[in-house]
């Protein structure tokens, strides 16, 4: 009889699964005492807990068995109604409806990008260093990455030019985070938007633009999104509730204009779940349908984070050693710091010792060869706790020099 090991059972893809840093990280958090910049967390006290109770009790009033039923792939039309006109009064110009597919999180959407254009071995271009969800999800297609540098203005446009013209083969397209970039909190300048954008053009490479962050801005006024420009090239944009409601609802949103590009997204989405969650998408849209109140409760959110922001700025100038660098991000919920000569994977297991925890800065970089960087999360502490942590941090990394 003929028998199969157990790896020859698996789909050739899954050795390139890896593990979640963040995931395995929030095991640890776990325990009362320690310290926690690791996981992307929203500040659980600023959710809408008794207003959802009530958008959820009128949903079931007023639509009753109708809101517990199967519905259709891209959305209930209430919800691509609300996400086209926030747009549209957000950023100017004119955002479809037809245009809007929602998605069972952000995470989700990438996942569907990644299914309908990826091949294995194709290339995919992205930021260096960049979201590590959006590397996990195309490591399931057996992707290759080409890095574009950075600096304090973001995605550096010659750099960007300077890949796209040696790659070989030609990427599939560029993912972003333009706003409060995740996992440095950078914000791409608005000089650099739309050249990036006429890069893209000349080049015919899609644009995948992820803006988790965008509504959490503490500074300054919003930047045009890519999609905003026109452009030959398909912008595909990713929005989501997650960061201005909450995560556990998991509505989001892809913007897409490309009409054969939508399709298969829709045609993926069928394959994977058939459509997200009916309720959830109904309770979420009575919720932001009091515009007023929506408004507020964004505009709470920003100015708690700004000033945990804050807080967590002035702990780390105040403890750090020298040499420290830190990035003070305009918006979103991470900050990154690079202490040289400093391997921070190896720094984190002292620092866990200290009973503080933050997410290595190699996980973010797609050929894993960088190493002394770290990101910080100060949405999901108090203010004492982020300068606690802060301390416990440098101690921490005084050790490792000793």
């Amino acid at each position: 009889m003929t028998t199969i090991s157990r790896a020859a059972q698996f789909a050739q893809r899954t050795a390139h699964l890896r593990a979640s840093t963040i995931r395995e990280m929030l095991k640890v958090t776990q325990q009362p005492d320690v310290i926690s910049f690791g996981g992307g967390l929203p500040a659980p006290e600023l959710f809408p807990i008794e207003a959802i109770a009530r958008a959820a009790q009128r949903v079931m009033e007023r639509l009753g068995s109708a809101a517990l039923q199967y519905s259709v792939t891209e959305g209930i039309p209430e919800m691509r109604i609300w996400v086209a006109e926030r747009l549209t009064r957000r950023f100017g110009g004119i955002f479809s409806a037809e245009a809007v597919q929602i998605v069972n999180g952000s995470q989700q959407g990438l996942d569907l990008v990644g299914k309908i254009f990826l091949d294995p071995g194709d290339h995919v271009v992205l930021e260096d260093p960049s979201y590590l969800g959006a590397i996990q999800a195309f490591d399931a297609y057996q992707t290759r990455y080409l890095t574009v540098d950075t600096d304090e203005d973001g995605l550096i446009p010659e750099s960007l030019d300077r890949v796209l013209e040696r790659a070989d083969p030609f990427p599939k397209f560029l993912y972003l985070v333009p706003n409060f970039q995740n996992p440095t909190g950078r914000t791409l300048s608005g000089r650099r938007r739309e050249i990036v954008v006429r890069i893209c053009e000349h080049f015919g490479l899609p644009i995948v633009e992820d803006d988790p962050y965008g509504e959490l801005r503490f500074e300054s006024t919003d930047l045009p999104p890519l999609v905003s420009y026109h452009s030959t090239a398909p912008i595909l944009y990713s929005g989501t509730g997650s960061k201005i409601m909450a995560p556990g609802m998991r509505i989001a949103w892809l913007v897409v204009q490309d009409d054969a590009i939508r399709e298969k997204i829709v045609l993926a989405k069928q394959g994977a779940d058939l459509h997200s969650g009916t309720f959830a998408q109904y309770v979420f849209h009575e919720y932001v349908s009091d515009g007023d109140a929506f408004d507020s409760h964004v505009r709470r959110i920003a100015q708690t984070y700004a000033h945990r922001r804050g807080v967590m700025a002035e702990a780390l100038a105040d403890f750090m050693p020298e040499g420290a660098r830190f990035t003070r991000p305009a918006g979103g919920m991470f900050l990154w710091v690079t202490v040289p000569g400093v391997d921070t994977t190896e720094l984190l297991k002292i620092s866990a010792e200290s009973k503080v925890v933050f997410v290595p800065g190699v996980n973010f970089y797609p050929a894993r060869n960088v190493h002394d960087g770290m990101r910080l999360n100060f949405s999901n502490a108090s203010e004492k706790n982020i300068r606690l942590g802060v301390e416990r941090l440098a101690h921490a990394i005084r050790l490792y020099q000793r």
